[in-house]
């Protein structure tokens, strides 16, 4: 099939889905539309964001999602699940290949389920499992209460080492107001105070010192490669459960542009994803495992999550069968390739980057020297167009909420066809609203965190910038709507 005529069908596919939806909810026709216009008409830098393939978004809207399907594949709770098995089974497998994990879990809605799904398959493994075994029981219902409150008192007890949020982990690394935080005992190790980048020598001795159960590595806001072989060394040495959270660059370890002691699949025993990010698929979440962990994984449901979302599970066997295409190994090394391109292009603007670079999609832009807050930086860039969400720094002053920092990311933009040209105009017109902005202040005259003042006719500028770009690189180009 031409790329004209699979624009076409996709094109008609999408005009009369939307014909069906408005003949029930109008205004949820009309918001879909304008979602398309407004994703085509703004630089989109969200490091956690991209567009998924049509196929990928057809399959999410079918009569899949209808389906209970409580289990695994071959034992479920409920009947007729034969289809669901079979799309259960391809995501699964296409996963295995395409990560070269021993096991695969693909029933998780979001990364946090993953993680969870994760956390309580090692309480499982390394401590319900023994305790049963010394107990002589088969399963918890045979425990005595006396006994079932034993364990449940081990279960809470246990230590949890990840990357501190303004360092660059993610919320569901142990920062406290996220369960993780909650459910164990846990300290953070944070980076170089003069770099920005991760000392395994300090994580080394945390871990020596804290001597936790479960070591978590990965990161939501670290514009660095991680020695995940390193992470293996310091987890074995103490005990530890080494837990790898690629969410943010798994579309990178497909397409093996991380590899060797960067890949993490081989030496995590654990490794959580989400399905959408760099590896541009479903929203949604996936658990790869090596074979002492895989019973207890596939316990995921009921133990965490409810029924699986088989439309979601199919749309993640699309994506990760295109992810296995030679091309997608392009793509991704253009990702990384661009990342360089946009930090190059602030850094001979004299901006500060956290950890002065990036070496993978992610580049942290410290605003702190414009005189703005990371609030106030996202909200005028939005008013040029610009897409971003503002991050925490390493001992950021301002905290998690108004922030110092700027996150950006180049997967979505590099879907669009992006390159080195493109990334450095998009530096360009951010410096331009960056420089012309403002902070503003409160009602009592006291300088503000969030609002700001944008210069006058800036916004419209760099807006005409921007379009020049996206309209040479269009987003679903081919696909229109009446």
């Amino acid at each position: 099939m031409t790329d004209a005529s699979l624009s076409q069908l996709t094109s008609g596919a999408y005009e009369q889905a939307l014909k069906v939806i408005e003949s029930v909810e109008p205004r949820i026709a009309a918001a879909t539309r304008q979602e398309l216009a407004d994703q085509r008409g703004s630089l989109k830098l969200i490091a956690s964001e991209n567009y998924a393939s049509p196929a990928v978004l057809l399959t999410m809207g079918t009569w899949f999602s209808d389906k209970y399907a409580e289990g695994t594949v071959g034992h479920r709770f409920y009947a007729a699940c034969q289809n669901v098995d079979t799309v259960e089974a391809l995501a699964a497998e296409h996963a295995r290949e395409l990560f070269g994990a021993p096991y695969a879990y693909v029933q998780p809605h979001s990364g946090i389920d993953a993680n969870l799904v994760a956390f309580w398959s090692i309480l499982a493994n390394r401590i319900e499992t023994p305790a049963l075994k010394k107990l002589g029981a088969k399963n918890v219902n045979e425990l005595t209460e006396a006994d079932w409150e034993s364990l449940r008192h081990e279960f809470g007890n246990q230590r949890l080492l990840g990357m501190s949020l303004d360092a660059g982990g993610h919320l569901t690394h142990g920062f406290r107001p996220n369960i993780s935080g909650k459910m164990f005992h846990q300290q953070q190790y944070g980076t170089d105070p003069e770099t920005g980048l991760l000392d395994y020598d300090q994580v080394a001795a945390k871990a020596r010192e804290f001597k936790p159960l479960v070591l978590v590595a990965g990161y939501s806001a670290y514009p660095r490669r991680v020695n995940f072989a390193k992470m293996r060394e310091i987890a074995d040495e103490v005990g530890a459960v080494l837990m790898v959270d690629m969410a943010h660059f798994a579309g990178l370890v497909a397409g093996k542009v991380f590899s060797g002691d960067e890949d993490p699949v081989p030496h995590a025993h654990i490794t959580t994803t989400t399905t959408h990010k760099s590896l541009r698929g479903p929203r949604g979440g996936m658990v790869l495992a090596q074979e002492e962990f895989a019973a207890d994984v596939d316990r995921g449901c009921p133990m965490v999550l409810g029924g699986p979302l088989s439309h979601m599970m199919a749309a993640k066997a699309v994506a990760f069968a295109e992810a296995r295409r030679p091309e997608f190994q392009t793509y991704a090394q253009a990702i990384a390739d661009n990342a360089q391109s946009l930090a190059e292009g602030f850094l001979k603007r004299d901006a500060r980057l956290v950890t002065g670079g990036t070496d993978n999609h992610i580049v942290l832009l410290d605003v702190s020297g414009f005189g703005l807050t990371g609030r106030q930086a996202e909200s005028a860039l939005l008013d040029a167009g610009v897409v971003t969400n503002r991050n925490s720094i390493p001992s950021d002053p301002n905290g998690a909420w108004y922030t110092s920092g700027v996150r950006l990311g180049t997967p979505a933009l590099t879907t669009r066809g992006f390159g080195h040209e493109e990334f450095d105009r998009v530096a360009e017109l951010m410096i331009e609203v960056l420089s012309n902005t403002q902070p503003g202040t409160t009602k009592a005259g006291e300088p503000s965190k969030a609002s700001y003042v944008l210069a006058d006719g800036v916004a419209e500028r760099v807006q005409a910038g921007a379009d020049e770009l996206l309209d040479k690189n269009p987003l679903y180009p081919g696909l229109e709507l009446s």
